[in-house]
């Protein structure tokens, strides 16, 4: 089960950066805080979590990352790229040790840039850079944000796991 499994990641997140002394900020959109309230949730989070957004709209990107007009030639929401940049931007601005960004299209139509429902990009920005693309394959909103954050959280495992 989805939600079993995001505690249990959670859980094993919170042990890890706990035990480095570490922290991590949180930049999403289509997960629409599912990631960082599956981190929440595990008490003394104030330990590890800086902090995070719901970066929905081209409003909130602009006014909680503070990204130069236009992003680079070749970059899209919704993209490793994006996600990466995002990541990126978290980490500076909370000066955190990692980040975990997400961008995508969780339905039950896709996107503006062509993106299925579905379709998402997660990175972590740390010691270690990964990014993933997910493609769920269906249109069920809810049933795509928690396959999300469920990503994000595999994602960051393995990050904590690479170092």
């Amino acid at each position: 089960m989805t939600a079993d499994r995001i505690a249990q990641l959670s859980n094993e997140i919170a042990a890890e950066l706990i035990r480095r002394g570490e922290r991590v900020a949180v930049g999403e959109s289509s997960a629409g805080g599912l990631i960082s309230a599956a981190l929440l949730a595990v008490p003394g989070a104030s330990a590890y979590y800086l902090g995070g957004s719901v970066l929905y709209t081209r409003r909130a990107v602009k006014a909680m990352l503070d990204l130069p007009d236009g992003l680079p030639s070749g970059v899209r929401s919704s993209s490793e790229p994006y996600a990466q940049l995002v990541a990126g931007q978290i980490k500076s601005r909370f000066r955190a040790d990692w980040a975990i960004a997400e961008s995508g299209a969780a339905g039950p139509s896709g996107n503006a840039y062509g993106d299925q429902p579905g379709h998402s990009c997660v990175a972590i920005a740390g010691p270690v850079v990964l990014v993933r693309t997910i493609e769920t394959g269906q249109g069920d909103r809810r049933k795509n944000m928690d396959l999300f954050a469920l990503a994000a959280l595999e994602l960051f495992h393995q990050a904590l796991g690479a170092v």
